[in-house]
């Protein structure tokens, strides 16, 4: 599990959201409190959010961009692709990281083996220490209040910041209409 944020991603049939803390610590210290996790792709087309290492992760970004360009956006091949490759490189192999991605098609879980897992429901994806707080408050919201994506992202990480020690309230989000 990797400690120090939360990422969360939900996707309705005309929306797509990202959101994610802006925590990083370094053992049982906070480094930084204003962090942004998550970031757009693809001219703006894609929506990608990290947790893990910051290094790690931007490599990662940076290559999975590649691979969207190179697919010419196509989010699916692009994570065939990507994964495929970060299994077969020693170095990706070792990168302590994960990555959400989505559009208003599809919702990815990208782990740190090259494995890509999405989400059963093809709504809500998250990754993180805060993860599992964050994705139960989504579901819950989703199922029964009546709230507009941005908003059920920023408020189950809010839930997710009161609960655990490595996610804190400073939230940032990204979207994408149809």
């Amino acid at each position: 599990m990797f400690e120090a944020t939360t990422i969360l991603a939900y996707k309705s049939d005309d929306y797509a959201v990202i959101g994610g803390d802006g925590q990083v610590t370094f053992g049982n210290a906070v480094l930084k409190g204003n962090a942004t996790k998550i970031r757009t792709l693809h001219n703006g087309q894609v929506l990608a959010g990290f947790a893990g290492s910051t290094a790690d992760a931007f490599n990662l970004f940076d290559m999975f961009e590649g691979f969207l360009q190179s697919r010419k956006g196509d989010l699916l091949k692009a994570v065939i692709e990507f994964s495929k490759a970060w299994r077969k490189d020693k170095v990706l192999r070792r990168l302590e990281a994960m990555m959400i991605v989505l559009n208003n098609e599809h919702i990815f879980i990208l782990s740190g083996n090259g494995d890509v897992v999405e989400p059963e429901d093809g709504k809500i994806a998250a990754i993180g220490s805060g993860g599992n707080f964050a994705i139960s408050a989504a579901r819950a919201l989703a199922k029964h209040a009546d709230m507009d994506p941005k908003r059920l992202v920023e408020e189950s990480l809010h839930i997710a910041a009161d609960l655990c020690i490595y996610t804190n309230h400073n939230i940032k989000t990204l979207e994408l209409k149809k």
